[in-house]
């Protein structure tokens, strides 16, 4: 039972440290700045919906998803960092992104892409998953696994939902301000992701010319 619990408690550690919901508030709120509560707060929960069903199947046939398709994490990394890169473009320059009052486009949900993925469920998140369900060990270790994931969830819909309080206190501003400043956060992650990605490809190349 102890060997359980401290599953769990890895489970959840983890997987709230790599989802990071406090660094993924000042985000949220600078991609919607514009919404009113309840469509933030609806936005919010779709965008966890999201993730956390993305996460589930990744959990459960990841590895199975990967072979099929001939995927690697490295890939995976490499298309979120691209995702970021092109959201932190919008948000610099005010083109394309709802923060700034331009009209989105026909069929765009910023609920799914990029906060429900890469921002909640990023490559980190879903590697996390399935290492931890590699991990397990009986059914009690998969039960309480899901229980950390649907936790985390939780808590990372209520940050969100909480967060745009903020607006209320730094202005709109204040907002612009802080949206030019996530826009260059968000975009050097992007580009983190797409280094993450790219180097072991290009330390795989370079040991098989020495070879």
């Amino acid at each position: 039972m102890t060997d359980v619990l401290s599953f769990g408690l890895l489970s959840f550690t983890s997987l709230f440290t790599i989802i990071d919901p406090i660094a993924a508030a000042p985000m949220f709120v600078a991609m919607t700045d514009t919404y009113e509560k309840e469509r933030r707060r609806k936005t919010a929960i779709k965008a966890c919906v999201v993730a956390l069903s993305i996460l589930v199947v990744f959990s459960i046939c990841g590895s199975f998803i990967f072979k099929m398709f001939g995927i690697t994490i490295d890939a995976l990394r490499i298309a979120g960092g691209v995702l970021f890169f092109i959201t932190s473009l919008q948000m610099l320059t005010g083109l394309g992104h709802t923060a700034h009052g331009g009209p989105e486009k026909p069929g765009t949900d910023p609920a799914i892409v990029p906060i429900g993925m890469p921002m909640i469920c990023g490559p980190g998140a879903i590697s996390t998953v399935m290492v931890l369900m590699g991990q397990q060990k009986s059914l009690l270790h998969v039960g309480v696994f899901f229980t950390a994931l649907v936790t985390v969830i939780v808590l990372t819909a209520t940050v969100l939902i909480l967060a745009p309080n903020i607006v209320k206190v730094i202005g709109k501003s204040g907002v612009e301000v802080v949206t030019r400043i996530i826009g260059m956060i968000v975009g050097t992650i992007g580009v983190q992701f797409i280094i993450d990605g790219l180097r072991p490809v290009v330390l795989g190349i370079l040991s098989q010319s020495h070879s």
